[in-house]
């Protein structure tokens, strides 16, 4: 499954946010042993890089976190056809809208935020950290099933 993480999952997992850390964790650890695909969109790198610069004030630690998203996730440029495509979205938020258009451009079969009031007009599934895992661990089984027949 491929699945467009969204900033504010990293963010949870990068600054120990509670109660959401855990979950985030949970995601990026199922994106780390390959259970699935994770995508990253080229604009959140570089709000994951302002939002940790302005709370670590360390370059360098930052970078090193950076690289580490590097190799853990494919990350998409957004194009400004998914920024035009996105004015004409049902969605109020812009920037969501312009993230949605992003992830179905590059075919993912989901997009995993906390924020999912803002994506409830989404054509894509949209998941909280929770019920993506939830999610992962349902097809788990069912290929497990499928194998064992």
């Amino acid at each position: 499954m491929k699945t467009l993480i969204d900033t504010c999952v990293i963010v949870d997992v990068l600054q120990k946010r509670e109660p959401f850390y855990k979950a985030a964790m949970d995601v990026i650890l199922a994106i780390s042993n390959r259970q699935c695909v994770g995508v990253l969109t080229a604009k959140s790198v570089t709000d994951i890089y302002y939002i940790l610069r302005r709370s670590l004030h360390n370059e360098e630690e930052v970078r090193k976190l950076l690289r580490i998203l590097f190799m853990l996730f494919d990350v998409e440029d957004t194009f400004s056809t998914d920024c035009q495509l996105a004015l004409g979205s049902p969605m109020k938020d812009y920037e969501d809208a312009i993230m949605l258009q992003t992830a179905i451009r590059v075919c993912a079969d989901c997009i995993v935020t906390r924020n999912l009031k803002d994506f409830r007009l989404a054509s894509l599934p949209v998941f909280s950290p929770e019920k993506f895992l939830e999610k992962l661990a349902e097809e788990h089984i069912m290929e497990q099933s499928e194998s064992d027949d």
